[in-house]
């Protein structure tokens, strides 16, 4: 399946007639299928590579080396989370990954510093942590420029997002899936599941397995060139918008038996507002044919029960 594609770089510095079209382009791709591919989202091919490479190397680090960075009580949000620790909502196999992640650096003294726990330093890698750095402002810098499209379609202010994901509690996850050594109890890598977030950006995934689930309830799978970046929507977004816009279901599946000695790498970055910020559905998307699908929750709530129905938080 061939996801939709835009051109960012149209709603960032084209004409009024292209920024209107990207617009519109947008918001019918995320009602009509949740994925879109974008291309001119300016992360640099310089970053990402130095984002994989860093990333394999933490992961073929000593096990014991990896789990000096797992810190209790954290629910996964900082550092590593070893093998097998999370699974998809209304799931009991654990997907068979594990991951690191890195969150929120606040740099202008903004009282919010104080909910965000400390990134966790891999002293092993002396570019690791300043390369998770410079890829979380990328992905926030083109994410922002997203929601502001989803904004205007949405009959919004334009920066109707910006004062909510400023300092937001955004996630860089760089994820591992191990090579497929014996034959496996699932043919899925990650189970089914919706992203919990506004929009996640996909950037680079080293091998193929990204599946969606069509309208018509068939699993196709997701390509995209190695020059763009696969952005979807999220719970929280499809909850702001009653359901407008739709959170799609994926999953990652395993590759052919004569690939099963690679493992894949995936670097998404979960873009959350700020936990204050009303979920609550926008007044302009319940109707009569739409009524209210969802209580009123802010993103703060909806993370922390999100996280408790994936085994993340107990």
């Amino acid at each position: 399946m061939a996801i939709p594609v835009v051109d960012l770089a149209e709603f960032t510095s084209g004409t009024p007639q292209q920024k209107a079209a990207f617009v519109d382009a947008l918001g019918k791709a995320y009602e009509e299928v949740g994925f879109v591919a974008v291309k001119n989202h300016g992360i640099p091919d310089a970053t990402v590579a130095g984002l994989y490479s860093n990333t394999k190397a933490f992961f073929s680090l000593p096990l014991d080396v990896k789990k000096e960075y797992e810190i209790a009580g954290l629910a996964g949000q900082r550092g590593y989370t070893s093998f097998g620790k999370e699974h998809a909502k209304g799931s009991t196999a654990p997907d068979l990954k594990e991951f690191f992640q890195f969150g929120q650096t606040v740099e202008d003294n903004d009282p919010i510093k104080a909910e965000y726990p400390d990134n966790v330093q891999v002293a092993e890698l002396p570019d690791f942590n300043r390369l998770f750095v410079s890829a979380y402002r990328g992905f926030e810098t083109s994410g922002t420029h997203l929601l502001r499209a989803i904004a205007l379609y949405l009959g919004l202010d334009e920066k109707y997002f910006d004062a909510y994901i400023h300092n937001g509690n955004s996630i860089l996850r760089a994820i591992h899936y191990p090579p497929i050594k014996e034959e496996p109890k699932s043919a899925i890598r990650a189970e089914q599941h919706e992203d919990i977030n506004l929009i996640t950006l996909l950037v680079g995934a080293s091998a193929d397995g990204l599946e969606i689930l069509s309208k018509r309830n068939e699993w196709v799978p997701v390509t995209s060139l190695p020059d763009q970046i696969v952005v979807n929507v999220g719970d929280m977004l499809q909850r702001l918008t009653n359901n407008k816009l739709k959170s799609t279901t994926h999953r990652v599946v395993n590759p052919a038996r004569e690939h099963w000695g690679s493992p894949r790498f995936s670097i998404p970055f979960f873009l959350h507002p700020k936990s204050s910020m009303s979920l609550a559905c926008l007044p302009s998307c319940i109707d009569a044919s739409h009524p209210k699908a969802y209580p009123d929750a802010t993103a703060g709530e909806y993370l922390d029960e999100r996280l408790r129905e994936i085994g993340l938080k107990k």
